[in-house]
């Protein structure tokens, strides 16, 4: 099963009739100022770390990560002996994916979005990154696009396999408070979406893999003026 038929499996069998979804993380959670922390109850500001199975899984993993790496190593050494023998027109489309990828973070740091979220604790999106981890310890969401709005769906805990059979709603915000917003407009290849809410606050969230379902469903809408 493809992990895009995975997702729309979870989302039935949690009731959601979902336009697109893609599993998603955050960056690490700024620290508030004392008032605003506490004003929030304290909340839980870090998912939480492996469980003993995700411990044992990484003890029992290190002796081939070893071998994983050397192997990648291997591989990169190969991919660049490939690059400098390669035809011209090879050498120039990768050097100008790389010009796309040197233009693509610059802009989003002069956007300010290479930050978690906009920096207003007391904006909409302050306040969902005070909860992210109340309801769910788990890293990850699944971010749903509906026609309701957004919906986000995670286990209660952090689990190290299966993820998706012990899944939960574990926030909803409507579509008059929040959109999905890809703000780099398709240009380039990107894993960052934005909960871009109301009052003009946001929050960041980084899909598994750049062009994810949530992209595409966001590119395929009509834009403002359109």
């Amino acid at each position: 099963m493809t992990r895009r038929a995975e997702q729309r499996v979870t989302a039935d069998r949690l009731g959601i009739r979902p336009e697109a979804g893609a599993w998603c993380t955050i960056g690490k959670t700024p620290q508030p100022p004392a008032d605003v922390l506490r004003a929030a109850g304290n909340p839980r500001l870090r998912h939480a770390g492996p469980g003993p199975l995700g411990v044992l899984a990484m003890v029992l993993a290190a002796p081939f990560l070893a071998v994983l790496m050397l192997l990648k190593l291997l591989s990169e050494a190969e991919e660049a002996v490939k690059r400098s023998l390669g035809t011209k027109d090879e050498k120039e489309r990768r050097r100008a994916e790389q010009e796309d990828e040197r233009r693509r973070d610059a802009l989003l740091a002069q956007r300010g979005l290479d930050q978690v979220f906009d920096g207003d604790w007391q904006g909409d999106a302050g306040q969902l990154l005070l909860r992210w981890y109340s309801r769910s310890t788990h890293p990850e969401r699944l971010v749903l696009a509906t026609q309701e709005g957004i919906v986000l769906a995670a286990p209660p805990r952090r689990v190290t396999v299966g993820r998706e059979k012990r899944m939960q709603v574990v926030g909803r915000i409507p579509a008059d408070e929040a959109a999905l917003v890809d703000p780099l407009s398709g240009e380039f290849e990107t894993t960052c979406v934005l909960l871009s809410f109301r009052d003009g606050s946001w929050l960041r969230v980084d899909t598994e893999e750049p062009r994810s379902d949530l992209h595409m469903y966001l590119i395929r809408q009509p834009r403002p003026g359109n």
